[in-house]
């Protein structure tokens, strides 16, 4: 038989499409794909022990499930060496300080999404190749999926917006918890902030402002460029910041460290309306850093750099509304998980939405294998019903987990819980009523 000719059903084909597929989805022509860089390995570390880190993407990604069984990975951050030298020739023998390490998990699970094509007589009485569009339909479900995942992981909550588009169900589904496979945590202490008055930022904890207080939310309470300014001054000022980005090919990495600000399309908006004057130079500063970074595909579309931050818009808004039900969940504490919630006031036609800036490693993907390709997608086609019917459905097996760890800050405090590589900054937004 030539091996031309794969009829259906045959095992060939289900191997052959589900690399094709697993290409496709990796390859995905969006953000969170363009974020994507390989997990550190002990080499990586090393060099970020000597400052010269070289693995600094956003989304770090795991293959090692897909050689070997198992169904989660780990993940160890080096804590850094404190404390003083020994001069002089006072002893030094057996005065060593000991190295420390923080671990994190990161869990895989099974993922399916099963399509009906329709019956015989469906597939007579239409135009369409209803197998071809089950296909498309699968493919573009699961670019949506891996995307909203990796924004509810690294945002620290679903929110409630609840569009057509959105392929993760709210908190408050039951099978919310199976389909994040790992715990979506809210933002830890350090790294939460809200807006005030659109001119500064302040802890999401704070009992005077932020959650720990009254509601005061309100419409002043926008993305404006302060609030950027404010938050490069947050990182300079943070012991221990998020890793800068570098890009590949970006000739300023180096002398000009790179965040990315991933904002809602409302607090796109809210930039816009700022000022006009400011919001060209934003503009402007953003084509001039994409000549230098061989025109990478994160500055297409609407983008800019305030601040040596890079603004883009996300695909879908991490959102509370301001309805006085909704609610948020906040560490209050720097050295416990433990969240605590607060509830949303009434304020007509405004919204809270959820901006996240990115620095290297915040979020971990791992993938595991299938018995059916040994890769992490696949695709099974099955006919029901003596054959009348034809059920498309696509699978996957990986996990995705916000890189957390338990970091001395050396102030006073102890370790503390760490979002490794993300801050999230909670904004006011006008909303169609």
């Amino acid at each position: 038989m030539s091996i031309t000719n794969i009829p259906y059903g045959d095992a060939r084909a289900v191997r052959l499409q589900s690399v094709g597929l697993f290409a496709a989805t990796m390859q995905r022509q969006t953000i969170m794909n363009r974020l994507s860089g390989q997990l550190p390995k002990q080499a990586d570390a090393e060099k970020s022990l000597r400052w010269q880190s070289e693995n600094s993407m956003p989304i770090v990604r795991c293959m090692d499930l897909t050689k070997t069984a198992g169904d989660q990975i780990t993940i160890d951050l080096v804590n850094p060496l404190g404390g003083k030298p020994i001069m002089g020739e006072r002893n030094a023998e057996g005065q060593g300080e000991r190295m420390t390490f923080s671990t994190m998990s990161c869990y895989i699970d099974q993922t399916r999404k099963p399509i009906s094509a329709g019956g015989k007589m469906s597939q007579q009485r239409t135009p369409h190749d209803l197998r071809k569009l089950a296909r498309a339909q699968a493919d573009g479900y699961m670019k949506r999926l891996e995307d909203q995942l990796d924004i509810v992981h690294m945002a620290g909550a679903r929110g409630f917006s609840n569009d057509a588009g959105w392929a993760v169900p709210l908190a408050s589904d039951a099978d919310f918890s199976d389909v994040v496979v790992n715990t979506v945590k809210a933002p830890t202490k350090n790294r939460h902030y809200v807006s005030v008055g659109g001119t500064s930022i302040v802890a999401a904890s704070n009992a005077s402002d932020g959650y720990g207080g009254s509601d005061k939310v309100t419409s002043a309470d926008l993305m404006k460029f302060a609030l950027i300014d404010n938050l490069r001054s947050v990182i300079d000022n943070l012991a221990f910041p998020p890793p800068p980005i570098m890009l590949p090919g970006d000739e300023a990495a180096m002398d000009d460290p790179l965040y990315m600000l991933l904002v809602s399309p409302a607090q796109y908006e809210s930039l816009k309306g700022d000022s006009a004057t400011t919001f060209r130079t934003f503009q402007a500063q953003a084509l001039a850093r994409a000549s230098n970074a061989n025109q990478h595909p994160l500055f297409r579309g609407e983008v800019g750099i305030w601040n040596g931050i890079l603004v883009k818009k996300m695909s879908r808004p991490i959102r509370f509304n301001l309805n006085g039900t909704d609610t948020i969940n906040y560490c209050a504490s720097a050295t416990s998980e433990t969240e605590s919630t607060y509830t949303c006031g009434t304020y007509a036609g405004y919204a809270i939405d959820r901006a996240l800036l990115l620095g290297g490693q915040a979020l971990v993907e791992a993938y595991g294998k299938t018995r059916q390709t040994g890769n992490p997608y696949f695709w099974s086609e099955k006919e029901l019903d003596h054959g009348d019917k034809l059920e498309v459905l696509i699978g996957s097996i990986g996990g995705k987990a916000k890189v957390r760890f338990q970091i001395d800050h050396g102030d006073g405090v102890g370790a503390t819980y760490t979002d490794f590589g993300v801050i999230a900054l909670d904004t006011a937004v006008a909303v169609p009523a």
